[in-house]
């Protein structure tokens, strides 16, 4: 592990860095690590697509594209008496920005990035946003998935192509290894080693920090065409605001009203208290400061004040949620059998854990286990 320490320092402290790509590329890697913490790869190598990693960077760049005030990641060339921008996606990903904030979600924050990226990864996407704005998403995506090709490619000491990982290829190439939820045959995709993708998991906290440390340097160093730059600090804040629960969980809530008032039964997964309508809130298991996810598994009715004033941003332990599968279990049986929650739930289920709507759901409350446990680990999150 130590050896795969001093890698990945070395990438982000001493590799030649002509734009940002590389810390993002490293800061990728590593939230998909912590997105499937609770994968079992059992030793193998993991194939990666390289569309959830272009997902991760619509986050992390988009408090850099604004058109009045852009904040470029390298310095612009000029070629042919033209100015060319830092990034081949920056003109799509201000328009989508532009869009976005013309929403009834829209705002100016920072963290809006990952807002997109949740909504446009939720069922109901296309019902809720306009398709110029889903097709102009997926635009992006794709131009995204192009550049991330060169920093997968030059990563490394000298001018080694391929030394720190391999070329690119279908994920039909490697048979052998695990592969992420949802990834189709298709799919453009990295083969991360069984040993860098737990040191991932072991030095989450740690890549994090050096990433966004190194980037914030980098970005200052930048300067526009009147020779003005941006302070490390104002990087750093744009780089570390995460969303609050900004979308207000109306639709869910309604769907779990419905469920009771027909006669469903929940119980406070933490305190087993009976709950009815209107006195519950809505939970994230694994709160949105750790990691923002509206995804069914995640958000279960429980006790208000226990929520407020006890777990608030923590994560429950071991024990909490052996104690509290029982309640965890019969909250999914609701779910799927509410007509509007159940395919939403089985999607998400689908889309993080891999299991199919066959699954039963102490299969899955497992699984919710397994990753609330291995987030813990690789974030050092308080717990109750």
């Amino acid at each position: 592990m130590q050896h795969i320490n001093r890698g990945l320092a070395g990438i982000l402290r001493h590799d030649a860095k002509l734009n940002t790509a590389k810390l993002a590329l490293l800061r990728s890697l590593n939230d998909i690590a912590l997105s499937y913490a609770g994968l079992e790869a059992d030793g193998k190598d993991v194939v990666v697509p390289l569309r959830m990693l272009a997902e991760f960077w619509v986050a992390y760049y988009w408090a850099f594209m604004d058109k009045d005030r852009p904040i470029f990641q390298g310095p612009r060339a000029r070629r042919s008496g033209k100015v060319w921008n830092d990034f081949a996606f920056r003109k799509e990903l201000t328009e989508l920005k532009k869009l976005w904030m013309a929403t009834s979600f829209g705002s100016r924050r920072s963290s809006d990035g990952y807002v997109v990226v949740a909504e446009m990864k939720a069922s109901r996407a296309s019902e809720v946003y306009s398709p110029e704005f889903v097709n102009l998403y997926r635009q992006v995506v794709r131009r995204i998935v192009g550049v991330i090709k060169y920093p997968i490619q030059y990563a490394g000491p000298g001018n080694q192509h391929y030394s720190v990982f391999p070329r690119p290829a279908p994920a039909s190439t490697w048979t052998n290894a695990v592969w992420l939820p949802k990834t189709l045959p298709s799919d453009q995709c990295l083969l991360l080693s069984a040993e860098l993708w737990q040191g991932f998991k072991e030095l989450s906290l740690w890549i994090e920090a050096l990433c966004i440390h190194e980037w914030s340097l980098f970005t200052e160093r930048v300067r526009d065409e009147q020779g003005a730059s941006v302070s490390r600090g104002e990087v750093y804040t744009l780089l570390t605001e995460r969303p609050d629960n900004r979308r207000p969980l109306t639709w869910e809530r309604n769907q779990i009203d419905i469920l009771l008032m027909e006669g469903r039964q929940f119980s406070c997964p933490w305190t087993g208290k009976r709950l009815r309508v209107g006195s519950y809130d809505l939970d994230h298991i694994i709160p949105v400061s750790v990691y923002p996810t509206n995804e069914m598994w995640n958000l279960v009715p429980a006790d208000s004040y226990f929520n407020s004033h006890r777990k608030r941003a923590r994560l429950p332990t071991t024990e909490t949620l052996d104690k509290a599968r029982p309640a965890l279990v019969s909250t999914y049986v609701n779910y799927r059998n509410s007509d509007s929650l159940s395919p939403v739930f089985d999607k998400d289920t689908s889309l993080r854990f891999g299991l199919d709507h066959n699954a039963k759901e102490n299969v899955i409350a497992r699984a919710v286990a397994n990753m609330v446990a291995a987030v813990a680990d690789s974030r050092n999150v308080a717990r109750f």
